[in-house]
């Protein structure tokens, strides 16, 4: 008698498929929803993580597979949009593929950003399948000390350069 051990995770994928059937919402958050018709992945979200530092946010998004110049990075209205394309590089008719489970084609992840972030001093940095954001804070206000002139009011708006002459 043969047996086999079990594999928990062997019907992953198709129920990965049914909860995509039941709840296109949710699998469309989950990254799971599938071209209509094609039965192939149309989208896929790459795992990110976002840390603060007392300077600056730091996002890390994992992109194995993805090569530089097929990434796309743009900050718009505190929106931080990142993204690209992985492309299936294996020639399938020198192949039979018995299980794809990686994700492959277009993505897009935007993250919203506070405010009081520097957008002009945002950097990026790409390293063995590891993107990386560096967006700067802007400094915070500090008060100001106003110092105060004595004399009247007409005496600072001579030394701006105004007329104060009455009419």
């Amino acid at each position: 008698m043969l047996r086999t051990q079990w594999d928990p995770f062997q019907d992953l994928p198709s129920a990965q498929d049914e909860m995509a059937q039941m709840s296109p919402m949710l699998a469309h958050a989950l990254g799971l929803h599938a071209q209509q018709g094609s039965g192939r992945p149309m989208a896929w979200a790459p795992a990110l993580d976002i840390s603060e530092r007392k300077d600056a946010y730091l996002v890390t998004v994992e992109l194995p597979g993805v090569e530089a110049d097929d990434l796309e990075i743009t900050m718009e209205d505190g929106l931080l949009t990142i993204q690209g394309e992985r492309h299936f590089a294996h020639d399938a008719s020198e192949q039979q593929f018995h299980r794809v489970e990686r994700r492959y084609g277009a993505f897009r992840r935007s993250i919203t950003l506070p405010a009081q972030v520097q957008a002009e001093q945002i950097e990026a940095s790409f390293d063995n399948g590891v993107l990386q954001i560096l967006v700067p804070k802007m400094e915070e206000a500090k008060p100001k000390r106003i110092q105060v002139r004595p004399g009247p009011a007409e005496v600072l708006a001579a030394s701006s350069g105004e007329d104060t002459t009455p009419s």
